[in-house]
């Protein structure tokens, strides 16, 4: 059980120092707003998968350009999160781009069409519809 927790707080940790460094230190024009929403460390704290989000991206092509310069500037943060953090050995950063955000939007956009259209449906049928749907 200690072991667990030790991974939850490493990934805490490494969450927190990506997000200030991405946003600070890398200069390339390419990358966009990104956001670190997650990061999930292995048992043996080899790697480290990285869950971003764009802010106002859904273009496959520039969330593809984005992970790129992420992946490419994986050894330059994981140097510096090795100078900020003190752990024996840093885990390989993997990034991912964390689609839940998305989902989610689209999701509550179908519960509010459904919600609407249920909506509209009663309002069109009046009082005697409800009476109706009763009786069958």
């Amino acid at each position: 059980m200690r072991e667990f927790k030790r991974t939850d707080r490493v990934a805490d940790q490494l969450q927190q120092e990506l997000a200030v460094l991405i946003q600070r230190e890398i200069k390339d024009p390419r990358l966009g707003m990104v956001t670190v929403s997650g990061v999930t460390v292995s048992r043996d704290l080899a790697y480290a998968d990285v869950y971003v989000t764009l802010l106002g991206e859904n273009d496959l092509e520039r969330i593809r350009a984005n992970l790129k310069v992420l992946k490419r500037a994986a050894g330059f943060l994981r140097t510096q999160v090795a100078r900020r953090i003190k752990l024996r050995h840093v885990p390989e950063l993997r990034f991912h781009y964390d689609e839940t955000l998305v989902r989610g939007r689209r999701l509550s956009s179908l519960i509010e069409e459904a919600v609407a259209s249920d909506r509209a449906r009663h309002e069109h049928d009046g009082p005697q519809g409800d009476e109706d749907e009763d009786t069958h």
